[in-house]
């Protein structure tokens, strides 16, 4: 929140300007420990239309939540107060919402919450992972060292997605350009050359003729096809935030032929990692189990998690429990977290299975851009050539009748 002011100095002179604060008392707060005597504070509600309509765009990135548990541990580590620490990152965060978030946090920790649970207020910002992590570091002691492991993972998790990202990108862009022009050509170029081929009277090639038919198609009805594929695309999006379109879509990940040996090393990996990080943490092993469940981000896999919970409950080792589902988690999986358990070495193992599954990923990712490098030009090439032979063949028989 933001709070016009007017103060006095010790000097006795006049200051105003604006604060930001999670609430008028830290507002009030915050202008005392810079020796000024507040006379008048005002919050400032009142903003246009267009800036209030911006926030619902507004979300915080991954990458900003990975800055802050690093730079949050790093002011730990150097002995800074935790109110301390959360007003530093919360006055040089951009984000405008990022920034809120964390004034509310530093709010409710001087009002007397821990850390965790003035984080649980935020799920769609801190997960379950994150908040029973801290949770446990407050319970043990051992904050400041649960926030490096927190910072460690936020910045593997980080950096997995970005590879990942990074290979779905270049195909997706290329082939939107593609699209994006050959259309243009259908609907702007292709009717202009149209005219001059059917007034030749001569018979044309089936290519030409499937051509014609598509270009007028585009130039008539773009509009409705536009609107269809803008359908389909939100129908999907709400489809897959349903129970039964998310396990649906999870599913269909894992059995793509190309895709779905990526898919497995990403999901292995983030469960070591996840595991990993809670058992280093302190968090019992059921309630990692569980929460790692949450933070999968595969209904497959979840399900998977929740049933080796149960056995675990019932006294099976968590290796035992993984190795009757081979299909989604491979041997060499199971037989290190079995090597772990019988060496009460869990964590460590954990941390050298997911180093091993984010180098398997990041060679997987890496095959696959050269495979689809030249799989794309050979589309592209396929597409030029079928819009070339189309327009020319017409063409050249049309000179050589003359």
């Amino acid at each position: 929140m933001r709070f016009n002011y007017q103060a006095r100095t010790k000097r006795g002179e006049t200051q105003t300007g604006v604060v930001e604060a999670g609430s008028r008392e830290a507002a009030i707060e915050t202008l005392q420990r810079h020796d000024l005597v507040v006379v008048y504070l005002e919050g400032l509600s009142e903003v246009p239309f267009y800036t209030r309509s911006l926030k619902i765009f507004q979300r915080v990135k991954a990458k900003e939540i990975t800055i802050f548990y690093r730079q949050l541990a790093i002011l730990f580590e150097a002995s800074v107060s935790p109110l301390d620490s959360l007003r530093i990152l919360a006055e040089q965060t951009k984000n405008p919402l990022f920034r809120d978030i964390i004034f509310e946090i530093e709010n409710d920790v001087k009002g007397g919450e821990n850390l965790s649970d003035a984080m649980a207020k935020h799920p769609k910002v801190f997960s379950a992972f994150y908040v029973n992590v801290v949770k446990a570091g407050e319970a043990t002691g051992k904050l400041h060292d649960v926030l490096k492991y927190l910072a460690d993972h936020a910045e593997q998790e980080y950096n997995l997605a970005f590879k990942v990202k990074g290979a779905f990108t270049y195909p997706i862009v290329i082939l939107t350009l593609f699209l994006v022009v050959g259309a243009i050509v259908m609907i702007y170029v292709i009717p202009q050359l149209t005219a001059v081929i059917e007034e030749s009277g001569q018979e044309l090639p089936i290519a030409t003729r499937i051509l014609i038919i598509v270009s007028k198609f585009l130039k008539n009805w773009f509009w409705l096809l536009g609107l269809l594929i803008v359908g389909m695309v939100l129908g999907l999006i709400r489809f897959k935030k349903t129970e039964k379109g998310r396990r649906i879509f999870d599913i269909v990940k894992l059995k793509i032929p190309i895709f779905k040996s990526l898919f497995q090393k990403i999901y292995l990996a983030r469960l070591a990692e996840n595991l990993r990080t809670l058992v280093i943490g302190g968090i019992p092993i059921l309630k990692a189990l569980d929460i790692s469940s949450i933070v999968i981000g595969n209904k497959i896999y979840e399900e998977i998690i929740l049933k080796a919970k149960d056995q675990v409950r019932v006294g099976k080792t968590i290796s035992s429990a993984f190795s009757d589902y081979p299909k989604q988690i491979t041997s060499m999986f199971t037989q290190m977290v079995g090597v772990g358990e019988k060496t009460a070495e869990l964590g460590t193992i954990l941390e050298k299975v997911a180093y091993f599954y984010q180098q398997e990923v990041d060679r997987t990712v890496a095959n696959m851009t050269q495979l689809i490098e030249p799989f794309m030009l050979l589309i592209l090439g396929a597409g030029v050539a079928f819009l070339l032979s189309a327009v020319l063949m017409p063409i050249y028989n049309l000179a050589s009748g003359m």
